[in-house]
């Protein structure tokens, strides 16, 4: 699960887009997202909001912006934000984070958590669902005893359609190709569509979908164990980051892990963390 911004081939090039309807929408994105969005993703922009327009039946970006301004432009924002993020994601994806919650994280928990037997992980910024389900999965191999445990996955995103199809669970079969065998045979089902799989029941019952923007306030407490927050905040900006990830920490509990991207660090961002493995952290403080 992860959320970029990133160049499209798809239609919507045929409205021109000048520097300071650029600049307008690029300084809305920001302020509702976080995205810092450079003048190299012109192309993006104009690509996924010209489709948009032709949608609207708007008949060019200036008319656009001014929408936006107007009275019915709280409802659209909505409508860009869904347009400008990309999400790209599959089943297992980094698979030494699973392995690692698996084996090392996950034990200790079990251990730890045996008196209350209370588990809470949160897949910030979970894009269509597929990381959020593989948490499931992780757990459900991790915690021989689940049924006495009150474990739940939290997936958020700030894109309501990929949330929607968070919430459906059925997927391109393709994108369960990295799933262990054991896990795809006991967790996913077919559908009567030869290229696409349910998942099942038990991982389900782990898992919560909903919207959020990361810059919002958050309804949740915690506090979270485990926090998969991969490939979101690559795009935001330095002090932005400072700022989530020490929202994150505080949502932690004392001795919990933290999972980011495969290019991402937390070195001068988030000294509430230390590292502890190949984009592996935890925060500071614990063994």
């Amino acid at each position: 699960m992860s959320r970029s911004p990133a160049l499209a081939s798809a239609p919507g090039m045929e409205f021109g887009l000048a520097d300071a309807e650029f600049r307008g929408l690029r300084d809305l994105i920001r302020k509702h997202t976080g995205i810092a969005l450079h003048d190299t993703k012109r192309a993006l922009v104009q690509a996924r909001l010209g489709k948009r327009l032709r949608q609207l039946g708007i008949e060019g970006f200036p008319a656009y912006v001014a929408f936006l301004a107007g009275p019915d432009g709280p409802g659209e924002i909505r409508q860009v934000i869904n347009a400008i993020t990309t999400n790209l994601t599959r089943f297992y994806r980094e698979p030494h984070h699973f392995e690692h919650l698996q084996h090392q994280a996950l034990p200790y928990l079990v251990r730890e958590r045996a008196a209350t037997k209370r588990l809470r992980l949160w897949s910030a910024g979970c894009s269509s669902g597929e990381e959020p389900y593989t948490l499931a999965m992780t757990v459900l191999a991790g915690v021989p005893d689940i049924a006495r445990w009150d474990a739940r996955v939290l997936a958020t995103d700030i894109d309501t359609e990929m949330v929607r199809t968070c919430k459906e669970g059925v997927y391109a079969a393709e994108q369960a190709e990295p799933l262990p065998a054991e896990w795809h045979r006991r967790h996913l089902s077919s559908t009567d569509r030869p290229d696409r799989l349910t998942v099942g029941d038990a991982a389900r019952r782990l898992v919560t979908c909903k919207p959020l923007n990361l810059l919002d306030p958050w309804p949740m407490k915690g506090p979270f164990d485990i926090v998969f927050c991969r490939n979101v905040v690559i795009y935001f900006d330095h002090d932005t980051q400072v700022e989530l990830f020490a929202r994150i920490a505080a949502i932690m509990a004392d001795d919990a892990w933290l999972y980011v991207g495969h290019s991402e660090s937390l070195f001068r961002v988030a000294p509430q963390f230390k590292l502890v493995g190949r984009t592996i952290y935890r925060k500071t403080g614990t063994g």
